[in-house]
């Protein structure tokens, strides 16, 4: 999938945002931020009383409210510039998984004439034949009409082996997405014209719900009271004003009011929030709500299946089990002759194996390759004068009955240690000759062990779930480091381990792909599944990974985290600053009939014109500051609450106090060196 340009700021997502930030100007769309929807009013009244000023001739006080008037109109702006440019980025994403469904190729086939056409998979209509060959991506969900192939569908059904699917009976089902590994299939397609899984995803994309979740539901009812708050105090200057002989103009009071509420936290919230879910997002999940994404900043339990998150996926060749009479030497050589021309990666990971103890094998000209079907579920070569084999028991052991021959008891045994261990085993032959076995097994990722030391160091507790046997669950889970782990796990196991910890009030999080997995998914605070695994899977889970990469979770939570430091961060900010602007305007506004107002004028601003022109302005330039960080989000460290409280009242409490005094007294230094006022 095409990857978005990481550039906050480049031409594709700046253009629409802006034109967006027009759009935003609406009533019905501005009535949600009520803080920003005080500033957009008080800006339309400045604007009318703009407009009141030049009918009646009266141009006294014109330059400083259209001044007054412009900064508070670019104040809204920007603030709908930042939830726009959040919100562009999925807009973006949209039109990128649209360009895959676009450049998706189909070979349809017309079964009376055998013709076929190579048509865009999404123009495929219910009832169209497509053939899809070794190595091709199967364009639609649909049932095989002729043929049989193993495909991968390791997402769908959590095993790494491939599965076989062939015309006819319970195994003709194939889904979208899914890739064929061996053999050549037709299949005919059965989803509705604009009704396939990509046409699913991009409907997501574009109308996923941005539903608040109630810690910004909380935030926002603490703005509101706050705005109320201010709103009131600023009416009462009205009369305080009168009652000193002061002059203080409607406008005056517009601008105070809106330097007092918190307009920077006002602006940058729903940016905040949107860009959450956008950033996992530009990682291919699709989030159902911004309630799935912050509930994943306060997991304490994570749940990960064993294949393909925390093991490759594709079981590796680790060890070799030569019969009586045969050398390991020996086995080995016969391994990488019958793996000479297979190339899926447990192929090439025996060869691996053989070459690591120095087997080697020349291929003699003219031998004829034997590939893997899914018919006879073996694959070798013959040579002109041996055949080698390899494949499962029942395989084999049909292949050397055929030569007069049976599998001896020490490869039934090795099998059957193998298979309770939890691996897979291959049988190779050399002629009607047993050879041996070779062990494939679950190996664990290179750097898993690590990646949960920092899940460990977030206070989250890790724990893998299971099918296979407890001996090799334990195993596993030693090797990857995990805390705990659930083994041979039924659905109904995951459900009660899940619910079992929300009733302790614990969050949890849970990857899962497999319909047996859907009620845990449900469960789950947050529940990531993945794109190529069940409907009922992606319906019950509240984020959709559309990369199919259970480890993601391990960064959904990190960016969950970020999202509430981010939010905590920029209130503190902006509550802090609204300190500074208070010293800024109100001595300046009653210096004059109120003398001892002078120990709070700290600034010393040229006027009260100048000071509350200059707070209006640093009150929009700081919103501009602050759109990269709201939409990049604060980089996350693993820290306790008390230190992240610490952190966030020295760097953004401190400085949202210190940053507006300096600011708002340079703005004052520019305003009256170029007589502006």
């Amino acid at each position: 999938m095409t990857k978005l340009n990481s550039n906050l700021f480049s031409t594709p997502l700046l253009l629409p945002a802006i034109k967006q930030s027009f759009v935003k100007l609406h009533p019905k769309i501005l009535y949600k931020n009520p803080v920003m929807f005080v500033v957009a009013v008080g800006s339309l009244i400045t604007t009318l009383s703009i407009l009141s000023d030049l009918f009646s001739n009266n141009y006294e006080n014109l330059n400083f409210t259209l001044q007054i008037s412009i900064w508070l109109w670019f104040t809204v702006l920007f603030a709908n510039f930042a939830e726009a440019l959040a919100e562009g980025r999925g807009k973006a994403q949209a039109e990128s998984l649209k360009k895959t469904r676009r450049d998706t190729q189909a070979s349809i086939i017309d079964l009376k004439t055998k013709i076929m056409r190579t048509v865009s998979a999404s123009t495929l209509v219910k009832g169209d034949h497509v053939v899809v060959n070794v190595g091709e991506v199967i364009p639609s969900d649909g049932t095989v009409v002729e043929g049989m192939a193993t495909v991968d569908e390791s997402a769908i059904t959590g095993e790494s082996a491939p599965v076989i699917r062939e015309c006819g009976g319970d195994r003709s089902a194939v889904t979208g997405g899914t890739t064929v590994l061996s053999d050549k299939i037709i299949v005919m397609v059965t989803a509705e014209p604009g009704k396939s899984f990509l046409d699913k995803m991009i409907s997501l994309v574009e109308g996923a719900e941005r539903k608040k979740t109630p810690n910004e539901i909380a935030l926002h009812i603490l703005l509101c009271g706050l705005t109320i708050i201010f709103l009131l105090a600023v009416v009462t200057l009205k009369p305080f004003a009168l009652f000193q002989n002061t002059s203080v103009s409607i406008v005056s009071l517009i601008a105070l009011l809106v330097c007092l509420i918190p307009t920077t936290i006002g602006g940058l919230l729903s940016a905040i929030g949107i860009a959450g879910m956008d950033r996992v997002l530009q990682r291919n999940v699709i989030a159902m709500s911004g309630r799935a994404v912050e509930a994943a900043g306060d997991v304490d339990i994570l749940l990960l299946d064993k294949t393909g998150t925390i093991t490759v996926g594709n079981r590796m060749a680790t060890e070799f089990f030569p019969c009586p009479n045969v050398t390991v030497d020996e086995l080995a050589k016969a391994s990488l002759a019958a793996s000479w021309f297979d190339q899926t990666p447990e192929g090439r990971s025996i060869i691996k194996l053989a070459n690591e103890l120095h087997a080697y094998f020349q291929l003699p000209a003219n031998s004829i390759p034997i590939p893997f079907t899914a018919e006879t579920r073996m694959s070798g070569v013959d040579t002109p004068s041996e055949s080698f084999r390899k494949g499962s028991m029942e395989s084999i052991s049909s292949w050397v009955n055929s030569l007069g021959s049976k599998l001896p008891e020490e490869v039934l045994a090795n099998v059957t240690k193998i298979s309770k261990l939890g691996g897979t085993p291959l049988v190779v032959a050399k002629g009607s000759k047993a050879l041996g076995v070779i062990y494939l097994k679950d190996v664990v990722k290179p750097g898993i062990s690590a990646r949960f030391e920092r899940i460990r160091a977030m206070g989250i507790r890790t724990i893998m779930i299971t099918g296979d046997n407890k001996l090799t669950a334990a195993a596993i889970a030693s090797e990857a480091g995990v805390d705990d782990f659930l083994a041979e796990a039924k659905p109904e196991d995951k459900l009660d381990l899940i619910k079992s910890f929300k009733k302790e009030g614990l969050m949890v999080a849970m990857t899962g792909d497999g319909t047996n997995d859907a009620p845990a998914l449900a469960q789950a605070d947050v529940g990531l599944a993945m794109n190529t695994g069940t409907q009922a899977a992606r319906e019950a889970g509240n984020m959709i990974d559309l990369d199919s990469d259970p480890t993601k979770v391990i960064e959904i939570v990190e960016i969950g985290k970020q999202l509430l430091i981010t939010r905590g961060a920029l209130t503190t900010f902006s509550i802090a600053n609204d300190v500074a602007k208070y010293f800024a305007i109100i001595p300046s506004l009653f210096l004059a009939s109120i003398p001892s107002l002078g120990i709070f004028n700290i600034m010393h601003l040229a006027s009260p014109e100048s000071a509350i022109l200059s707070a209006v302005i640093f009150n929009a330039i700081i919103i501009i500051i602050l759109i990269p960080l709201a939409l990049k989000g604060i980089k996350y460290r693993p820290r306790s609450a008390m230190s992240l409280l610490r952190y966030n009242l020295v760097v953004f409490g401190l400085g949202g106090v210190i940053v507006p005094f300096i600011g708002i007294k340079m703005i004052d230094l520019i305003i009256n060196a170029f007589n502006l006022i």
